[in-house]
């Protein structure tokens, strides 16, 4: 996957990548393996940056910090690839939201930067975004319910509108949790995104690359019957897509 990331950013050929860790608990190790990965497959230039760190945010008195800030976020605004690895998204979302750095992400897709992700960094792609936490979890592992206000959903980067991203899909038996916010949110598409496996978006368009399936699940008659917390809705479209199959996002 990245060296097809390399390849559709034109990073290979000119341009640089730019890294953002946050969602990691490591951050300047997700920034030496993305950059080793990167350097592996042709990209000539990476760079990255931390602005979850304290030390980093420029919101000090130290003139060197600030000025560091603002240098990182100009380099961010003109990269021509924008990573964001995998950790947690919330992680991700808390240290941008409202800053310079989701604007500069937002300026840069504008103008034709290629924004992509693992894991965490999919999820965070949609307005809407979901955290992995249960409300109201059973006793037991994994989401063995498909029930009302059960799912937690945060805003996300609103790069993909109307679309809600789910990741390790089929690996991680994450279906019920995607059934249940395709019921409460009726108005989204809900995309499962298996291990080893993306989407590539152009402009409406999803092409499905990698490994393995994309799962699309769709409550599109917009109902849901609710019965002692637990969710119903009729005539559900659910579709799973192959490797090189496309679909709409609207």
């Amino acid at each position: 996957m990245i060296r097809q990331i390399a390849e559709l950013s034109g990073t290979t050929q000119s341009g640089y990548a730019f890294v953002l860790p946050m969602s990691s608990g490591e951050p300047e190790s997700a920034i030496e393996r993305a950059k080793n990965d990167f350097y592996s497959v042709g990209v000539k230039k990476v760079t990255g940056f931390n602005f979850r760190s304290d030390s980093n945010l420029g919101a000090s008195n130290d003139n060197i910090a600030s000025e560091l800030y603002l240098k990182m976020i100009d380099s961010l605004r003109n990269a021509k690839l924008i990573y964001i690895p995998g950790g947690v998204q919330s992680n991700f979302m808390s240290a941008i939201k409202n800053t310079a750095v989701a604007e500069a992400i937002h300026y840069a897709y504008q103008n034709g930067a290629l924004i992509s992700g693992t894991s965490a960094g999919a999820a965070v792609m949609s307005r809407l975004m979901i955290t992995g936490n249960q409300l109201n979890p059973r006793p037991g592992n994994g989401y063995v319910t498909i029930a009302q206000n059960n799912m937690e959903l945060e805003e996300g980067l609103g790069l993909l509108q109307d679309v809600i991203i789910d990741q390790h899909f089929i690996m991680r038996q994450r279906l019920n949790r995607l059934v249940s916010v395709a019921i409460e949110y009726p108005e989204t598409l809900c995309i499962g995104i298996d291990e080893s496996t993306a989407i590539i978006v152009d402009g409406d368009i999803a092409t499905v690359a990698g490994e393995s399936q994309v799962i699309v699940i769709k409550n599109q008659n917009g109902k849901k019957a609710i019965l002692n917390g637990l969710l119903g809705a009729k005539n559900m479209e659910l579709s799973v897509y192959l490797p090189g199959e496309c679909f709409k996002l609207k």
